[in-house]
């Protein structure tokens, strides 16, 4: 052990306490924001892997009463693939409807698009662009075309890798989920592996928690989203606003990114309304988004969604907005869950540390008030030591009391 000099001894008495502290608080700090930015660097290098691993979490969390139900008649490993397979074909009779809507309403839109290009053009050649009929413009536009076909067949390569990384993270998804739902528990279980045995009690109690809210908000944010899609799709609808139905599918998975989603395709809706059926439509196609928005944000949200996950809105914005920075699209769409998941975690870390302070002060608060005929007394009662047999304390008395005489 190295004694500090007498010039060290008198600088740690002159610098104040509260600085002292606010030091040791502040390269903990930093240590701690290092660790999490390698961490996100390492993650983003993985990020083939990791996304469709949470979306694999996600949709495990949402299918997991189903496959609860399932098991009750089934093997594990029947229920999970049953419950899979209901997915897919959810999510492909959706798919197939909103390409078959869209086929028939493009064709339907046809004329709407050609006056609002017509037009389009009109202003370009009001502002003096070069766009006419003499045909200049389209030479140019080719002109450009043939210039920059490098770099245009260059997104067409970048647009097929990304095609062929959706369908792995894809095969990737749906390979984890069966696996999350057939054998999770085990899973979980290695997990706690490396956990020290003092703390995985606790840690297996926060993560449930966790885990619980995460399948909560999941839930609730799929009626959300089928309420927001509903109300939009059946004022455009009924509106007559074109492609209703695909519309409605994108306002609901567009609903998954909070606040952004709902945004973007009301946009979207007021913008076919204005193609399509001009200017009053659209004003009637805003009030309808506007009314549906107000009805999440009034009434669904805090009804059904603050029960299910205890959530400021400004927590939710900020983990929105960060998630968005620091991972784009994905980062918007997983941020909430994840920070359910640790809002949880951390309730879940405190009630069991509230709970163990309780009973440690309940023992000894009990220890405290009991006498020695007390403890007797007590375990005889309690059936630990019948009153035919001797007890410890008095097979420590009578061995005393011997070595005394």
């Amino acid at each position: 052990m190295t004694l500090a000099s007498p010039t060290e001894r008198k600088i740690d008495r002159d610098v104040p306490y509260g600085l002292s502290v606010a030091a040791a608080w502040a390269w903990r700090v930093i240590a701690v924001v290092l660790m999490v930015g390698v961490v996100l660097w390492l993650l983003g290098h993985v990020t083939l892997i990791l996304i469709p691993v949470i979306v694999a979490a996600l949709l495990a969390s949402l299918l997991e009463p189903l496959h609860r139900r399932l098991h009750i008649t089934l093997p594990a490993i029947a229920a999970s693939l049953l419950s899979v397979l209901a997915l897919i074909l959810g999510v492909a009779g959706l798919l197939a409807l909103s390409g078959q809507q869209l086929v028939t309403g493009f064709a339907d839109m046809s004329e709407q698009i050609s006056k609002g290009v017509k037009s389009a053009m009109a202003w370009a050649e009001g502002m003096g662009l070069p766009i006419g009929g003499s045909g200049g413009g389209l030479e140019s536009m080719m002109s450009t075309l043939k210039e920059n076909s490098g770099a245009i067949m260059s997104g067409a390569m970048s647009f097929s890798s990304t095609a062929t990384n959706i369908l792995a993270g894809i095969v990737i998804a749906l390979f984890t989920l069966i696996f999350f739902l057939y054998d999770g528990d085990r899973i979980w279980a290695f997990c706690l592996r490396f956990v020290p045995r003092a703390h995985r009690r606790a840690i297996d109690h926060a993560g449930r928690s966790g885990w619980h809210a995460v399948g909560s908000y999941v839930r609730v944010q799929i009626v959300v989203a089928a309420i927001d899609a509903l109300g939009i799709g059946l004022g455009a609808w009924l509106l007559g606003v074109p492609l209703a139905f695909p519309l409605a599918v994108l306002v609901f998975l567009a609903s998954f990114v909070p606040m952004v989603g709902a945004v973007a395709t009301g946009a979207l809706a007021i913008l076919l309304a204005l193609m399509a059926n001009g200017p009053i439509n659209a004003l009637l196609m805003l009030g309808v988004v506007i009314l549906v928005q107000q009805l999440e944000s009034n009434v669904l949200q805090p009804l059904i969604m603050g029960k299910a996950v205890a959530l400021h809105p400004l927590a939710v914005f900020l983990a929105v907005a960060g998630g968005s920075a620091v991972a784009g699209l994905a980062g918007a769409v997983f941020s909430v869950p994840m920070l359910a998941f640790l809002n949880a975690f951390v309730r879940g870390l405190r009630k069991e540390q509230h709970e163990n302070e309780e009973a440690d002060g309940d023992s000894e608060a009990g220890d405290a008030d009991r006498t020695p005929s007390d403890g007797a007394d007590a375990g005889v009662s309690d059936g630990a030591v019948p009153a035919h047999e001797p007890s410890a304390a008095r097979v420590s008395g009578t061995g005393s009391s011997a070595h005394e005489g």
